[in-house]
């Protein structure tokens, strides 16, 4: 609950600074973080690997951003860089335009947007890659404990894919065969999501689980000073981003 809590926060800080360098600064931070705690971490979790898939596509963002901005946008003066051949648009999408001169303001902010997205993506990507869902919601009170089920087995399927995938990936390795992308893989991995999908429907219709009063829990983890340290170093960043906007 202490890394959704300062993810959420940092996101906040993030959205509204407007700086890459912030940015960078807190993609680096939560890289390290998360690479520091599961390479301690006595087993990997299926969501464990979630923050390097998010990287991964993170890069995609950025470079699908910054040729969106290339191509399409509204003109920003500045230092033209150069230029590409205009598409004129009817008269209703005035303002925008498809080429013309590609400025360095134009295309800074177009990266600076790809990251910021890709800044957001990663940081609850770390956020799932150091916590467990299931942990998660035993700490969930239980007014909310339905929505919480529902979250746990969302955010747990995305993991679950990766890892299930990579499964199937070095399976057909062993055996020999040729890894050709992802269209021998996808039909494994449907068949497995849906076998999957059966197998927890099933499991949790006979342990009975619904709304009661007097859920079960393992235990009760108490609040240490490692969770205030996290929560303050993310206020302190929060409020270091509200100085910058002033």
């Amino acid at each position: 609950m202490t890394w959704w809590i300062a993810a959420l926060i940092v996101s906040v800080a993030v959205s509204i600074s407007n700086n890459s360098t912030l940015n960078l600064i807190v993609l680096g931070g939560i890289s390290l973080l998360v690479y520091l705690y599961n390479h301690n971490a006595s087993e990997k979790t299926p969501w464990s690997g979630g923050l390097w898939f998010a990287l991964k596509l993170s890069a995609f963002i950025i470079v699908i951003r910054t040729l969106i901005g290339i191509l399409i946008g509204v003109p920003v003066p500045g230092n033209t860089l150069f230029e590409i051949p205009i598409l004129y648009l009817p008269e209703w999408m005035a303002g925008i335009r498809i080429g013309g001169a590609i400025t360095q303001e134009r295309l800074s902010f177009a990266i600076a947007e790809g990251l910021k997205i890709s800044t957001l993506i990663c940081l609850f990507a770390a956020a799932t890659s150091l916590t467990s869902p299931h942990r998660l919601l035993r700490q969930a009170p239980i007014f909310i404990y339905q929505f919480g089920i529902a979250l746990v087995i969302a955010t747990s399927v995305f993991p679950q894919l990766i890892a299930s995938a990579t499964r199937i990936k070095s399976a057909q390795q062993m055996r020999g065969l040729e890894n050709k992308g992802w269209a021998r893989v996808v039909l494994p991995l449907l068949e497995e999501s849906l076998a999957r999908s059966l197998n927890l429907a099933a499991a949790m219709d006979s342990r009975g689980y619904g709304f009661s009063r007097t859920r079960s829990q393992y235990r009760k983890d108490s609040w240490a000073s490692a969770d205030s340290s996290v929560l303050l170093s993310a206020l302190v960043l929060l409020g270091a981003s509200l100085v910058v906007i002033k």
